[in-house]
């Protein structure tokens, strides 16, 4: 019987996101991850009042495998790090005081310039979709 899996909840349309997903695919050796374009509106998981209600476009999103919690931002990423093996090591390091604030900060900017850190114009993305 296979474990349920957290959901990575991305922009599918983002060129930005398309590579960090497939960045992160690379490193879930242990399969813990699922990933969720949120752009597929039809999915019964979008439609569910918490998450239909998340700003899922501004933000990365992790639903982890009980349904019970939603990370964004930084969380999600310090989230992320205890389950990919190869960032284990900074894992710890990403709750030392000042850290989450940082990376929150930080992770926001890059959310707010992903279409200009990649080949995207005026919010549309010329790169192909990755399946």
């Amino acid at each position: 019987m296979s474990r349920p899996r957290a959901q990575v909840l991305f922009d599918g349309d983002c060129a930005f996101c398309q590579k960090s997903v497939a960045i992160l695919r690379k490193l879930d050796w242990l399969h813990r991850l699922e990933y969720v374009s949120v752009r597929e509106q039809n999915l019964p998981l979008l439609q569910t009042p918490r998450i239909a209600q998340a700003p899922l476009t501004d933000e990365m999103h992790v639903l982890t495998p009980d349904g019970r919690e939603l990370f964004h931002g930084f969380r999600a990423f310090r989230w992320l790090a205890w389950r990919l093996p190869v960032l284990w090591p900074i894992a710890p390091l990403l709750y030392i005081p000042g850290v989450p604030s940082l990376g929150q900060r930080i992770y926001l900017w890059i959310a707010r310039n992903r279409f200009r850190l990649v080949p995207c114009h005026g919010g549309v993305c010329t790169i192909q979709r990755q399946k």
